[in-house]
């Protein structure tokens, strides 16, 4: 290599080792320092390790039917979600009908609304003397002495039902991501020998894209398990999520919420090695990824016989999104199929209500510092790795990829045992302002680092090195050569930061425990509470008002990463 190629990493070097230094005391404060606090909490009685609080939990029969719960509602919601996610995946990747992209559109737009907020709104929509059983009443397919319940007693479907919605896009878009690297030469291959379209999903298409299911099966399964706000609104406290959340009123005096949430962190963590470990053994591995053959022309009959078919399905998934538009439009609603009268005053609330004004507010805010926070950690731990390859870079890789396996919940409530100090900026009692950024941060950081992961492989090392000969530095190399190429990138992944911070639930719900410092869903989960039918329609409002942004985020997200986007 030629001096100035040996300086250049040299000096990369001795700047990587000052920047690993920092970023891991960032992690080990923020990160390590919480979650080892809670496993200390729950295995240490008196000076020395025991198991007392784990058997407290296990002779307590609500904590034991909680974890069945949960477990029951996860393992159905990662079922429908995986089935319906593969279904619509092989449609829109093999077949080209009329309206397709109308028809990705729909089926993608749940994602934009946490079931969180949707459930504000279909548990009117679906209650015993909602408008769904009404006009079943009205078009006499129902009697009134019996009407449908549609939720279960306890909310129990109605939490499926919402996380199904919402999760089953999610893993569309892993499946979907593994059919597109599926070689065409080997569907040429099956379909040249005379194989089915159906045998050809079977025997080729579903192994490949093994990895694609299971990662999509492991983030519903994970997101599905540790929700807080669905079961939270529907009142359904058998579930581990709530039952760490009351526990968060006793952190001091009963130290058996640690045990729970050790075993919830632990069970996450488990779930989410298999399928790391299936997604990469399971399957058949391909020489190269060619281009998938064009999809099948079905044409307008079968176009139509589609639509017929999932039209009713579209209508269902975005029920959530329309009752709460309509809910945060109706004036009065009282035993009708639609509201009896229509009004924008619950609009106008928000601007005159210091509750969704602040909350409004604060959800910016911290949505921008905890992105800007993340396209920093991400830039630097992804040059760490990728060009600088520092001592203990991979160490920083390993624990920025750490939190996608670790709930909300988790980290929220480490947060709350072990920042208790005098500091008030480290106390979510007095002000969790940071707490909150911080938390958003690290719970998306690994969004952001893949991203500029991406960046940095696409902008080619060489041009960094030719800067290098004629005298110029490794920083200001990177500030006027690779950071412009890998721009489109970091854009992107700072749009997806942003927007999955904005509507983040957990966190939000368990550290802004005073009103100046409430976000969106802290407010929502608030107006929900009160009895009033005003504060129902505002917390509609206010979720409409969310989704909105959320919805702005991901069409700008969709303009950048378009092909012709993508000029570097």
């Amino acid at each position: 290599m030629p001096k100035s190629g040996r300086l250049f990493n040299r000096q990369l070097g001795l700047t990587g080792i000052i920047l690993v230094g920092l970023i891991l005391f960032f992690f080990i404060f923020f990160l390590i320092w919480p979650t080892g606090y809670v496993f200390y909490r729950a295995l240490v009685k008196d000076g020395s390790l025991s198991l007392l609080f784990f058997s407290v939990l296990f002779r307590d029969p609500l904590i034991l039917e909680s974890v069945i719960n949960s477990l029951l509602i996860a393992g159905l919601v990662t079922i429908f979600s995986v089935g319906l996610g593969t279904i619509t995946a092989e449609l829109l990747e093999r077949w080209d009908f009329t309206g397709r992209r109308v028809f990705k559109i729909l089926f993608l737009a749940p994602i934009v609304l946490p079931p969180f907020v949707g459930a504000v709104g279909i548990r009117q929509v679906l209650a015993r003397y909602g408008p769904v059983n009404l006009l079943l009443m009205k078009l006499g397919f129902l009697d009134m002495r019996q009407p449908i319940d549609w939720l279960g007693s306890s909310g129990f479907f109605g939490i499926v039902i919402l996380q199904t919605i919402t999760l089953t896009p999610v893993v569309f878009l892993n499946v979907s991501a593994a059919m597109k690297r599926v070689d065409s030469v080997l569907y040429d291959a099956a379909f040249s020998f005379g194989s089915s379209r159906w045998r050809v999903f079977w025997t080729i298409t579903l192994p490949l894209i093994m990895p694609g299911i299971f990662a999509g099966g492991s983030i519903a399964f994970i997101w599905s398990f540790t929700d807080l706000g669905t079961p939270l609104v529907f009142g359904f406290s058998s579930v581990v999520a709530v039952r760490i959340f009351d526990a968060l009123m006793e952190i001091n005096i009963e130290p058996a919420g640690y045990a729970l949430v050790v075993i919830v962190l632990l069970l996450s963590m488990t779930f989410f090695l298999i399928a790391r470990r299936f997604a990469g053994t399971i399957g058949y591995e391909m020489a190269g990824a060619g281009p998938v053959s064009a999809a099948k022309n079905i044409g307008r009959m079968r176009s139509l016989l589609l639509w017929v078919v999932f039209t009713p399905f579209f209508m269902f998934s975005l029920s959530p999104h329309i009752s709460v538009i309509v809910n945060s439009l109706a004036g009065h609603w009282f035993f009708s199929v639609l509201p009896n009268e229509f009004t924008i005053e619950h609009y106008m609330a928000l601007f005159s209500n210091e509750l969704t004004t602040v909350s409004i507010r604060n959800s910016l805010f911290y949505a921008f510092c905890s992105a800007w926070v993340d396209l920093f950690l991400g830039v630097v731990i992804a040059w760490l790795v990728i060009r600088c390859r520092a001592i203990g870079s991979q160490i920083l890789d390993i624990l920025a990829m750490f939190p996608l396996a670790l709930p909300g919940i988790v980290l929220a409530f480490g947060y709350v045992a072990a920042f208790n100090f005098n500091v008030s900026i480290l106390n979510p009692r007095q002000n969790p302002v940071l707490l909150l950024i911080m938390s958003y941060a690290i719970r998306r950081l690994p969004y952001m680092i893949r991203s500029a992961t991406a960046g940095f492989q696409q902008s080619s090392l060489l041009l960094e090195e030719a800067s290098a000969m004629v005298g110029v530095g490794p920083i200001k190399s990177f500030f006027h050569i690779t950071l412009p190429l890998m721009m489109p990138h970091l854009v992107a992944g700072y749009i997806m930061v942003f927007a999955f911070a904005l509507l983040e639930v957990s966190d939000s719900l368990i550290l802004a425990m005073r009103q100046p410092f409430f976000p969106i869903t802290k407010a929502i989960w608030l107006l929900v509470g009160r009895i009033d039918s005003s504060a129902t329609g505002e917390a509609c409002a206010l979720g409409v008002v969310g989704m909105f942004l959320l919805a702005l985020c991901f069409v700008v997200l969709h303009e950048l990463t378009k092909p012709e986007k993508a000029r570097y």
